[in-house]
């Protein structure tokens, strides 16, 4: 982490200290975050909003879109995050492996590769979906869902690139180890 953890506002202390004694330590985003409570406490909430269990898109498919776009921008601490949400979605340990080569690997349903390509395209600088993918998008999804998906894929750049750019590091939250940089380089 490129910046110190410091003594957070008195509001947050109570995170902190869960954090702590859930995870042995305050997690690397928090501590981050802590410098600006208003914006932790905001980030905290579209988080948990993108999370939801009355989502229109299942938790198996926002945790794939979560967890490749982590590996597209190299977050460790957002694919080991991201690894363990997967893992509790109920998707196996050997495809949660294969994501980063999704397209060659026959595990993934023609769905999980529709969103797969979704969540890169909007992952690139610049976003670039095609109206070609967007017209597959709205033949397979309802509108409801194609916005929660694009948000997903939307906080988790923004996440991951915060985390990047600032040196997060992974917590262990996942026993999956995170692929390495040329399997995800190969794979796109």
């Amino acid at each position: 982490m490129r910046l110190p953890h410091r003594s957070p506002i008195w509001y947050l202390r109570p995170l902190h200290w869960w954090q702590r004694r859930t995870h042995g330590e305050v997690l690397e985003l928090t501590a981050l975050w802590s410098d600006r409570p208003q914006a932790l406490l905001s980030f905290l909430t579209l988080f948990s909003r993108l999370r939801t269990r009355r989502s229109p898109v299942p938790a198996d498919l926002r945790a794939l879109v979560g967890l490749r776009v982590s590996q597209v921008i190299k977050c460790a601490f957002c694919v080991d995050l991201n690894a363990s949400m997967l893992a509790a979605a109920g998707v196996s340990q050997p495809k949660a492996m294969a994501l980063a080569n999704w397209r060659h690997d026959a595990a993934f349903s023609e769905i999980e590769r529709l969103v797969l390509e979704y969540a890169e395209a909007v992952s690139t600088t610049p976003c670039i979906v095609s109206d070609e993918l967007f017209e597959r998008m709205r033949g397979t999804f309802e509108d409801e869902a194609i916005v929660e998906l694009t948000a997903v894929a939307a906080f988790q750049n923004m996440s991951a690139r915060f985390n990047a750019a600032l040196d997060a590091q992974a917590h262990g939250f996942c026993a999956l180890p995170p692929p390495s940089p040329d399997v995800v380089e190969a794979a796109r």
